[in-house]
């Protein structure tokens, strides 16, 4: 993977790709080219066999402080048209990392606001540290935070993001924890290794079998519990048996040895 990126920075370490966000200069903001990036980098971890998470990170204070205000200024010129081809950008952005294979890992060291909270939101797990501050602060600018709220309403839930949508008032980690958008809390020395622990627990298991269960949890949640569904998971699991990757775990288990993939 030799592409090279003006506002991100891009490392592996093993099976664990690590994509920071590199503009702490405007708080890692992000513009037109922050995006094709995200969305470039993500699409081309997705076709990498050896990657079996991704965390998503950031230099500087701030994790994300969402649109840069330069962007901003150019868009108040944009036709619709152009608005609407260039939220598109966003949109897909946001999408390429929710719909990642891989478990996305957010590792956030500072405040998020704005899309930076759609970051947070798409992400799989995500690890804050205590003092991050997170903010929906679109309205306070006239406008709304409509392309991360697929995202953040399955995070918060309906009833938080009404409140916290329309006052664009800042909430606290342990507000974020509580409501479900932080998983885990933790203080600035502990970030990483929180982070890597969580990694490393990822890819001591089967990666087909935790690309299958992210999919599964996206695919069933909010779905009606009816014959269809029950019908499609046992499907699923069937198939997930009968794979290789599944007789391998099996047997390992049985012959109590580590199998295959931790190799």
């Amino acid at each position: 993977m030799s592409t090279q990126y003006s506002m991100l920075q891009l490392g592996f370490a093993g099976h664990v790709a690590t994509v920071t966000l590199d503009r702490p200069e405007v708080r890692n903001a992000f513009n037109e080219t922050t995006i094709a990036e995200l969305t470039d980098v993500f699409r081309q971890l997705e076709a990498r066999e050896d990657v079996r998470a991704i965390v998503l990170a950031a230099n500087g204070p701030a994790f994300c402080a969402g649109a840069d205000l330069n962007w901003m200024k150019k868009m108040a010129a944009f036709s619709d048209e152009e608005n609407r081809i260039d939220a598109g950008r966003l949109a897909a952005m946001l999408s390429a990392i929710y719909r990642a294979s891989k478990p996305v890992i957010a590792r956030v060291s500072g405040d998020a606001y704005a899309g930076g909270v759609g970051l947070v939101a798409a992400s799989d797990i995500v690890v804050a540290v205590e003092g991050a501050r997170f903010c929906l602060s679109e309205a306070r600018l006239g406008l709304i935070a409509a392309t991360i709220a697929p995202y953040v309403v399955r995070a918060l839930g309906e009833r938080a993001s009404r409140r916290y949508f329309t006052t664009a008032e800042p909430f606290d980690c342990a507000t974020a924890q509580r409501l479900g958008l932080v998983h885990e809390r933790v203080a600035p020395d502990a970030l990483d290794d929180t982070v890597q622990k969580i990694a490393a627990a990822l890819c001591a298991n089967g990666p087909h079998a935790v690309r299958e269960s992210k999919r599964l949890v996206q695919d069933v949640a909010g779905e009606a519990l009816d014959e269809a569904l029950i019908d499609d998971t046992a499907r699923r699991i069937a198939r997930i048996r009968a794979s290789e990757e599944g007789r391998e775990g099996v047997a390992s288990f049985l012959e109590k040895r580590a199998p295959n993939w931790r190799g």
